[in-house]
């Protein structure tokens, strides 16, 4: 994402850096994507959190200019989803699924969640090493979200491999980005007619008996009559869930593992006081947040941002990894502090496209910090941090390997 006041040198080891100097600069700068489409980059708190819940911005694609940067391209059975929709189809499609994220049905995951990662665990065994992150930090929350929606044990594998190429597509190999979206959208479409003809007590199970026979699912998962998906709805909004809810918290796991690993004070003070562990996650979200960018948006009319006039349709990305690390909202933003007040950080968004599934990957992260600091004690890093590889994203921050000892 070069800027004319900043070649970008380093945006994928250290983002942060790059960051910082371009808010400090200036609060909205005009940026080149990969692709060579123009956007507007905005980077400070305040403008950010105002942005993300504003009426005049519009994730839906239609409103785009033409040649505007549109993000990842998908067949219409897995973009309708809501990353791409505003009132009211947000809103249908929202309230029919938001039930069964709410904090209190995932605290009910609470037990299976621990039980699914003592499980990896006893695989790694009492010592050794590994990769934490193919090992630990990727399994628990595919286990996790593909138990929730009915997704069998023989796919899940495959599902990584598929998500892993969409979020960092590999330049040596153009068509592979292609080659996953066409073998994901066989996958659903199989699972989805799989479902059909054995339901289960899944998500997804529901989620078809909305499609098929109307309504939404109320607190108990019955269906009450009024709303309808269509069926791009309903393989889009499966896909979202699953896609979202494995990459973002693999990411986060990884990063707080990473984050306490080189932080022994923070380490030995989590250690001391595992009740802050829920609040802890706040700040591993706010520090090392797996989403560096909002999901695009277009102004559906002209607006002024950051004192920037915007024309309708321009594409605006909004850092969040900027504006959690911004010191006029955080002090000392780049120490990690696990006692600092977090409250109103944007590592999950804001306003009516705030993540619908916050509680459950807020739940995972605590539970797999929790059964790591009790179950392997001595957990040290095994490399020099300097050398870890970082996703080569623009978009999603997150590290392709975590070598540890044990």
């Amino acid at each position: 994402m070069p800027t004319s006041q900043d070649p970008a040198a380093g945006l994928i080891d250290n983002p942060y850096a790059v960051y910082e100097r371009l808010r400090e600069a200036a609060p909205v700068h005009r940026v080149a994507g990969t692709d060579g489409s123009s956007a507007w980059l905005v980077t400070r708190y305040d403008d950010v959190r105002e942005a993300l819940a504003s009426p005049l911005l519009s994730v839906d694609k239609r409103h785009a200019l033409p040649g505007s940067s549109k993000g990842l391209a998908l067949p219409s059975a897995l973009d309708a989803n809501l990353l791409n929709m505003e009132a009211p189809d947000h809103t249908r499609i929202r309230r029919m699924v938001v039930r069964a994220f709410t904090s209190r049905r995932v605290e009910q995951l609470r037990t299976p969640m621990r039980e699914t990662a003592d499980r990896l665990l006893d695989a790694l065994g009492t010592h050794g090493r590994t990769d934490l992150i193919a090992a630990y930090a990727a399994p628990l929350p595919i286990t996790v979200i593909c138990d929730l929606l009915g997704v069998p044990d023989e796919h899940r594998l495959d599902f990584r491999v598929w998500t892993d190429v969409l979020v960092a597509p590999d330049p040596s190999r153009p068509t592979a980005a292609k080659e996953a979206v066409v073998a994901m959208l066989g996958f659903f479409t199989q699972l989805l007619a799989d479902k059909r003809k054995e339901p289960a007590d899944d998500l997804l199970s529901d989620l078809i008996a909305v499609r098929d026979e109307g309504g939404r699912l109320t607190e108990s998962n019955r269906l009450t009559d009024g709303d309808r998906l269509t069926e791009d709805e309903l393989m889009s909004l499966a896909f979202l869930i699953l896609f979202a809810g494995y990459e973002n918290t693999t990411q986060l796991i990884g990063s707080a593992v990473l984050g306490l690993l080189t932080h022994p004070d923070q380490l030995a003070t989590l250690r001391a006081h595992p009740e802050q562990l829920a609040a802890a996650v706040e700040e591993f979200s706010r520090h090392e947040g797996p989403a560096l960018l909002a999901i695009r948006r277009f102004p559906t009319e002209d607006m002024t941002i950051g004192g920037v006039t915007v024309a309708a349709g321009e594409t605006v990305l909004l850092s969040l990894a900027a504006a959690n690390r911004d010191p006029r909202r955080f002090p000392d933003p780049d120490r990690l502090d696990l006692g600092r007040d977090t409250s109103g950080h944007l590592a999950l968004g804001h306003g009516i496209h705030y993540c619908l599934g916050a509680p459950l990957a807020r739940l995972e992260t605590e539970i797999a910090l929790s059964a790591l600091l009790e179950r392997l004690p001595d957990l040290a890093l095994d490399a020099d941090p300097a050398e870890l590889r970082w996703r080569p994203s623009l978009r999603a921050r997150g590290l392709l390997a975590l070598p540890v000892t044990y």
